[in-house]
């Protein structure tokens, strides 16, 4: 069931599943809650009370007021944990969701438990290539050949010939509504984006950052920079796949953020 929340100047959706250690998973780009497979989440929900949600201005979510940034799409997430009487929670970010859990990290340390990097970036140190951008930017042809194009950077292309199937259970669902203005609008605040990397050397949260060596989306230099920059954090690169690793291998995803995640709040 979806929920509705009043945070500030917004109407959040948001859903839950679970009754453990709050969970709260954070979308990327130009995506919705639905984009979280639900045996993913039923998966999470054996062990937590897993928390997804639309950010500013995309599926139920309003556009609010007040201008889009990744700190401000941080404050939301955050203001939705309060609604909630939720205190402390861990957190997961997938690509630009992955950005406001840093910020939510560093503003809100007292409120983050274990933090989850998915397919992340502390700064433009290692862009995507040229002909990844051209095609990202490429507004020609129907919207389901514009799909097509976006669903070709998150997996590995050999993968991709060989799985149409898996695509298309992951892709024909509804994965509500994401309007061209909010599109822009997300772009933007990634665009201006001040960065994390001189200050991740004060995030306290136990880190996992994860990506797939194939990634050509957020390349794996990426991930591999931040584990360094964050002390202690664990680093897991995914052989053979992309940006959509959680779709190509949701075995292996879950039972890394599992084991990294544990059972026990008291440890944090």
């Amino acid at each position: 069931m979806i929920n509705s929340a009043r945070v500030g100047d917004i109407e959040m959706a948001w859903r839950e599943k679970g009754n453990g250690f709050p969970l709260l998973l954070i979308s990327g780009f130009g995506t919705t809650m639905e984009i979280w497979e639900q045996s993913v989440i039923d998966r999470l929900a054996e062990r937590y009370r897993v928390i997804v949600f639309d950010n500013r201005g995309i599926g139920g979510t309003s556009v609010g007021e007040k201008e889009f940034t990744i700190p401000r799409f941080a404050d939301d997430a955050r203001g939705l944990l309060k609604v909630l009487g939720i205190g402390k929670s861990h957190i997961l970010g997938w690509s630009m969701g992955s950005l406001i859990a840093q910020e939510i990290a560093l503003s809100y340390p007292e409120s983050t438990g274990r933090l989850v990097l998915y397919a992340s970036f502390a700064d433009w140190s290692f862009p995507p290539s040229p002909k990844v951008i051209e095609k990202l930017s490429d507004q020609s042809g129907t919207p389901e050949e514009r799909g097509m194009r976006w669903v070709e950077t998150l997996f590995p292309s050999g993968w991709l010939t060989k799985n149409g199937q898996r695509v298309g259970e992951i892709f024909s669902r509804p994965l509500g509504e994401i309007t061209g203005g909010s599109l822009a609008l997300q772009q933007k605040a990634i665009e201006d984006w001040r960065g994390t990397a001189e200050m991740l050397d004060a995030l306290n949260a136990p880190t996992l950052v994860v990506c797939g060596d194939e990634d050509v989306l957020v390349p794996p230099e990426n991930s591999r920079k931040m584990a360094g920059l964050i002390p202690g954090a664990l680093l897991e690169v995914v052989a053979g796949t992309g940006h959509g690793l959680m779709f190509q291998e949701p075995g292996v995803f879950l039972s890394l953020i599992g084991d990294f995640l544990g059972d026990d709040p008291q440890v944090l």
